[in-house]
């Protein structure tokens, strides 16, 4: 048995495709079967609309150091937050009294 063919599939179809798994509460692999492709095609279009759309980060562009500086700018920031929010409590508390 000779090997199959390898097909090529246009951008609007692969779009489509991605749209489906997107807008849908079905799994890549129920979508892939329902189109005839393989699975493994699908996940690698729908992961790479992800970075495109920026709802997932480039593991080979991410700097683990920036990453640690944000995370404990986050964490600074959320303290500040907590801290205005008693603030805040304790300034309306003493202006009703």
């Amino acid at each position: 048995m000779p090997p199959e063919k390898r097909r090529r599939y246009d951008d609007d179809f692969r779009a489509g495709a991605v749209g489906i798994v997107r807008e849908t509460n079905k799994t890549v692999a129920q979508v892939a079967k329902d189109l005839g492709i393989n699975s493994g095609t699908l996940a690698s279009w729908v992961a790479k609309d992800k970075l495109e759309r920026g709802e997932r980060l480039d593991p080979n562009k991410v700097d683990p150091a920036r990453v640690r500086a944000l995370e404990a700018e986050v964490a600074e920031l959320k303290m500040e937050r907590d801290v205005l929010k008693r603030s805040v409590v304790l300034w309306v508390k003493e202006a009703t009294r």
